[in-house]
């Protein structure tokens, strides 16, 4: 079984409610979730004139490909209602593949570990909170020790 860290993220409509569906759908598709995150608020990343965004990041373990994990967690945005339009648009939700393992893979339409993951609070903070010494396979500095070195000066507020 392989450690899958997701981000959850939402900036339109009920926000917690997109992130308890999302939830609901990973397991009943992907695999149980071990462990999440408190939720955190942080203003919208990249495009800043979009409404404020509740991210969580969740654990699970699964013996899924990445390819295919990847097609779930497509399919799961759409059913609830992602459409792709503007870069960093707002979006109902949004689930991105942090780590599958300590797997680096680079492929057309899937990177992982997530290219931007140690560049962004909202990222950081929550997989801080639930896998403070898991390291970076790319990297190799740990988590904790990545978001203390961040020069990201969006605010993740815990809620």
């Amino acid at each position: 079984m392989i450690n899958v860290f997701l981000l959850l993220g939402s900036n339109l409509g009920d926000r917690h409610l997109f992130l308890k569906q999302a939830i609901d759908h990973i397991e009943k598709e992907i695999a149980p979730v071990l462990e999440a995150s408190s939720v955190y608020e942080t203003q919208s990343w990249g495009k800043t004139d979009a409404p404020d965004y509740l991210n969580q990041v969740v654990m699970l373990q699964t013996d899924l490909s990445a390819q295919l994990i990847l097609q779930k967690i497509l399919n799961i945005e759409h059913i609830l209602g992602r459409s792709r339009g503007e870069k960093w648009g707002p979006r109902t939700i949004d689930i991105d593949i942090l780590f599958y393992g300590d797997a680096v893979i680079n492929e057309p339409g899937l990177q992982i570990p997530h290219p931007e993951l140690h560049k962004r609070q909202f990222t950081l903070a929550p997989l801080a909170e639930i896998a403070p010494g898991l390291v970076h396979p790319v990297l190799k500095n740990n988590i904790l020790h990545i978001k203390n070195q961040l020069k990201d000066d969006l605010i993740a507020k815990k809620l």
